[in-house]
């Protein structure tokens, strides 16, 4: 059993031990793998796994030994599921292993636009308190989160617990959400998606990108929204139009942008965003601490032991 791994880099910077997936089989790792060596390198291959290498039909009808695919994420739209179906093809993802550290960003995210720990860090390294006539300064409004409308767009694992955390800080939560309203976690009052534009002092998006939740926001769901509204995306940079976010960051109409994610990564140095003061982007990282990807390897192996088993789990493709 060939095992080829096509990006291990970006799960495993060597923090990590591949031993436990090499014992299933002849095991390959590449930190990376150009499009142009993605058909040599797995066609031989009857076990491949990869966190971001895009697989087409075109490429999957030439690997004619490749038996299974492991995604090593919870998002899965690299690959054409569908054409792997056809061919006997079995697709896995990794679901749940991030839910607190994305939990976790957003509100880091969050706690940064409304507290600004690292500006006051950095302007005391440079002398500002110690040259300040009085005990304390700010130059940035501080707000409270208590009291305050916590909007979220999704409410999956990691969205429901944001909405736990932010309950936590006395924040009042709705929630846009294909759930019954009965059944969602005390506390959270379900609304529409207009309505949530609305009432949100903090609005965060937690939800899936699809053809309907494609920039999602956008000049015209901007104009809906609270003057100032502070928004977080730790979801999938296409959610946003990036551009009219920069726009109504201009103007104020965004008071501040939180993202990890953007629509392309890595982004152009000509983004907009990188223009705007008030929008603070981290590179894709709410999922990489190191308990969570202790997790995702453990999930991979798991799911690649299930497969040889004859019993797969957390197949993508049924």
């Amino acid at each position: 059993m060939k095992i080829v791994v096509l990006d291990g880099y970006g799960s495993n910077p060597g923090d990590l031990s591949w031993e436990p997936l090499g014992q299933l089989g002849e095991l390959v790792v590449y930190p990376r793998t150009a499009p142009d060596d993605v058909l040599e390198r797995m066609s031989d291959a009857e076990m491949v796994l990869t966190n971001k290498v895009v697989m087409s039909a075109d490429l999957l009808s030439q690997c004619k030994k490749l038996k299974y695919i492991g995604v090593l994420a919870t998002g899965y739209n690299i690959i054409d599921t569908e054409y792997a179906k056809k061919q006997g093809i079995i697709v896995t993802n990794i679901p749940a292993y991030s839910t607190d550290s994305v939990a976790q960003m957003t509100f880091a995210h969050i706690l940064n636009i409304t507290n600004r720990v690292e500006h006051y860090a950095d302007k005391n390294r440079q002398g500002a308190w110690s040259r300040n006539p009085d005990f304390c300064y700010w130059d940035t409004p501080l707000n409270e989160l208590a009291g305050k409308t916590m909007g979220i767009v999704g409410l999956g694992n990691i969205g429901a617990k944001v909405a736990r955390i932010a309950l936590d800080f006395g924040m009042d939560v709705f929630a846009f959400t294909s759930k019954n309203a009965a059944d969602l976690p005390a506390g959270v009052q379900k609304t529409t998606i207009d309505g949530l534009f609305a009432v949100s002092d903090v609005l965060s998006l937690h939800c899936p990108l699809t053809a309907t939740t494609r920039e999602l926001v956008n000049k015209e769901s901007i104009k809906k929204m609270k003057h100032g509204v502070i928004l977080i995306n730790t979801g999938r940079g296409p959610l946003v139009n990036e551009s009219d976010v920069a726009v109504a960051l201009e103007s104020g109409q965004i008071g501040a942008y939180g993202a990890d994610v953007m629509c392309t990564e890595p982004p152009a140095a000509d983004n907009p965003l990188f223009r705007q003061p008030h929008a603070f982007i981290t590179p894709h990282v709410a999922w990489a601490t190191y308990e969570a990807r202790v997790r995702l390897m453990d999930i991979a192996v798991n799911n690649a032991k299930a497969f040889l088993n004859g019993a797969p789990v957390n197949v993508v493709n049924k």
